[in-house]
């Protein structure tokens, strides 16, 4: 099964999440053939025939693609549920401190890769809505001759509520972003926040358009680093921040093995394989100093990485200068 070779984009309307028609013209999106409205890039365009990992299997790059995109096909439903189990909820924590780490503010522009399911997303918006929220609370304390009207008023402008904040998840597959839709829609999500299928290789945006990209455990499962690293490094605006929440090389051999994650995923979810194919990958990904290397070969600055929880996982980053 290969992977998509579509594009596709939801927006919230009064009935719920929608997918957007030809003829809306949207800013941001990158033109590559005539005729197209939405002008974007056909995603996963013919790779080279080349070798890579899947795993520990060695594959066709053109067959990687496909291959990834059934694993995650398989375990979207069960997602969240096992990584609450494989983690014992430290993927919590982790993706916290990610969002403490950005500390983004009223107005940030954030592309999140490989964010189906919405965690890192939602995130980002409660914690812009709070810094939002606590300004204008500081504002009004200032302001000590409004009305108790002009007050409410203030509080209950929704539109104001972010800043201008708005958050893009991109991912290239479709089930995972249908888990994330359904999960916007459950939690209340609508403002601030939209849904592209898109591939981290060939991001269908303009350049210089985020303030800030994230990634979390997504970048092993693309078969060329390397490419999503440089289009991170495009759409970022001189002065963005590249941000990727990954596992790493653990340095601590009491927590080293994660063999337990594929019979977890047998017991929860029926599926030994796909998780037997994400502690593989896990195993391919490159320690903390090599990915750091590849950040800086992509042309980011002031790189830096932190590892959490014994080295299991670790965030790094860099800038866009």
């Amino acid at each position: 099964m290969a992977a998509p070779r579509s594009f596709a984009l939801w927006g919230y309307c009064d009935r719920g999440w929608s997918r957007l028609m030809p003829g809306c013209r949207l800013p941001g999106f990158r033109s590559c053939w005539p005729g197209y409205p939405l002008g974007v890039r056909l995603l996963s365009q013919e790779k080279r025939g080349t070798e890579t990992h899947f795993g520990f299997e060695t594959v066709s790059e053109e067959e990687k693609g496909g291959k990834v995109y059934q694993v995650f096909e398989s375990v979207a439903k069960k997602y969240d549920v096992m990584n609450d189990m494989m983690s014992l909820g430290i993927h919590r924590i982790w993706k916290d401190l990610l969002l403490w780490k950005m500390r983004p503010f009223p107005g940030t522009q954030l592309l999140d890769v490989a964010g189906g399911t919405g965690d890192i997303a939602f995130r980002f918006l409660n914690y812009v809505q709070a810094q939002y929220r606590g300004k204008q609370k500081r504002q009004l304390r200032a302001q000590q001759n409004l009305s108790w009207e002009e007050i409410a008023q203030k509080y209950q402008n929704e539109e104001d509520s972010l800043g201008g904040s708005h958050v893009m998840v991109c991912d290239i597959n479709k089930e995972m972003l249908k888990i994330g839709k359904q999960k916007a829609s459950a939690q209340g999500y609508k403002a601030g926040l939209a849904w592209v299928l898109g591939d981290a290789e060939e991001l269908p945006f303009d350049e210089d358009k985020f303030d800030v990209y994230t990634i979390a455990f997504g970048i092993r499962n693309v078969t060329h680093i390397d490419r999503a690293l440089q289009e991170a490094h495009r759409v970022l605006k001189p002065g963005g921040r590249f941000l990727c929440l990954e596992f790493s090389q653990v340095n601590n051999p009491l927590v080293s093995s994660f063999q337990v994650i594929p019979v977890l995923g047998e017991v929860i979810a029926g599926d030994w394989k796909s998780y037997q194919y994400l502690v593989e990958s896990i195993r391919q990904f490159p320690p903390q100093e090599e990915f750091k290397e590849m950040i800086e070969d992509a042309g980011f600055q002031k790189v830096t990485y932190e590892s959490l929880t014994s080295g299991i996982v670790a965030i790094h980053s860099g800038f866009k200068l």
